[in-house]
C-alpha cells in the first residue's frame, strides 16, 4: 500500500475517535471563546494607546490571536494519543507492521489539522456574532484557516516527538506547557508587540505563532500587505515540515530503546 493510503486509513481511524466523542471538541472550545469574549470586552479600550496598530476593535485585533493560541493548545497535547497507544500495545504491533512511519506521523496531524479547521470557524463565527468585522472577507478568513493548521501541525509534530522519546504523559504535558505558554505571550497574538519591551519584539520576530498571527491579522485587515501574508505563511510551511519530519525520524529512536 502507498503512503497515500495508508495516512488516510489512520486519519480515519483518528477521525473516528473524534466522532465517537465529540464532546471533546466542544470542550476545547470553551476556554477560547471566554478568552474572546471576556478580553474582548475587558481590553477594549486598549486601541486607544498610542501606538497601538489600528485595527479596528480590539475584539477584531484578538480573534486571530485566539485562533492560534485554540490550534497552539489543543495541538500540544497531540502526543498523548501515541502514549494511550503505547500503554495499549497498540503502538508495538503498528510499528511491526507493513504501516509507513510517515504515514502514522501524517495520520495525527491530519486528525489535528482537521480539529484546527473546526475550531477556527466557530472562533471566528463567534466573534462576528459578538460584532467583530474582517474587511478581508472569505480570503483573510482563508489565509486564517492555513496559518491555524500550520501551527498545529509545528506544535502536534512536536508532540509527538516528544511522546515517542519521553514515553509519560506527565512529562509530556509539563514539557508542552513549558514551551506554549512563552510562544503565547512573547507574539502579539493578546497585544500589539509595539508595546512591548524590545527584547520582546525581538524574540516575537523567531516565534512561529506570531508568525502566524500576523498573517492572520494582515490577511484580514481592509488592505493586506500580501508580501508580509506571504512571507509569514513561507516560514510556517518550512517550519511545518521540517518538524513533521524529525517527528517522524523519532519512532526510529522509540523502536531502538524497545
Amino acid at each position: 500500500m502507498t503512503l497515500v493510503q495508508h495516512s488516510t486509513y489512520l486519519t480515519a481511524r483518528s477521525t473516528r475517535a473524534l466522532w465517537r466523542q465529540p464532546a471533546f471538541a466542544v470542550a476545547t472550545l470553551v476556554q477560547p471563546i471566554i478568552w474572546l469574549l471576556l478580553f474582548g470586552g475587558l481590553f477594549r479600550s486598549v486601541v486607544e494607546l498610542p501606538g497601538f496598530a489600528q485595527h479596528g476593535s480590539y475584539l477584531e485585533f484578538i480573534t486571530p490571536g485566539v485562533v492560534v493560541m485554540t490550534a497552539l493548545f489543543s495541538s500540544a497535547w497531540a502526543g498523548t494519543v501515541y502514549i494511550e497507544d503505547m500503554n495499549r500495545g497498540v503502538m508495538d504491533r503498528l510499528l511491526a507492521s507493513p504501516v509507513r512511519r510517515g504515514a502514522m506521523m501524517i495520520g495525527t496531524l491530519a486528525y489535528q489539522g482537521l480539529t484546527t479547521v473546526f475550531q477556527t470557524v466557530v472562533v471566528v463565527g463567534v466573534a462576528l456574532l459578538a460584532g467583530a468585522r474582517f474587511p478581508g472577507g472569505l480570503a483573510g478568513v482563508a489565509v486564517t484557516l492555513v496559518a491555524a493548521v500550520l501551527i498545529s501541525v509545528i506544535v502536534a509534530s512536536l508532540s509527538n516527538a516528544l511522546a515517542l522519546l519521553l514515553r509519560q504523559q506527565e512529562a509530556l504535558i509539563g514539557i508542552s506547557q513549558f514551551v506554549v505558554l512563552p510562544l503565547q505571550f512573547l507574539s502579539s497574538a493578546v497585544m500589539d508587540t509595539r508595546l512591548s519591551p524590545e527584547w520582546v519584539q525581538t524574540v516575537a520576530r523567531y516565534n512561529p505563532v506570531d508568525w502566524a498571527v500576523v498573517a492572520s491579522r494582515e490577511a484580514l485587515a481592509a488592505t493586506p500587505d500580501w508580501a508580509v501574508v506571504g512571507s509569514r505563511l513561507g516560514l510556517l510551511v518550512i517550519l511545518a515540515a521540517t518538524m513533521a519530519y524529525l517527528g517522524t525520524r523519532a519512532f526510529g529512536r522509540y523502536q531502538r530503546s524497545l
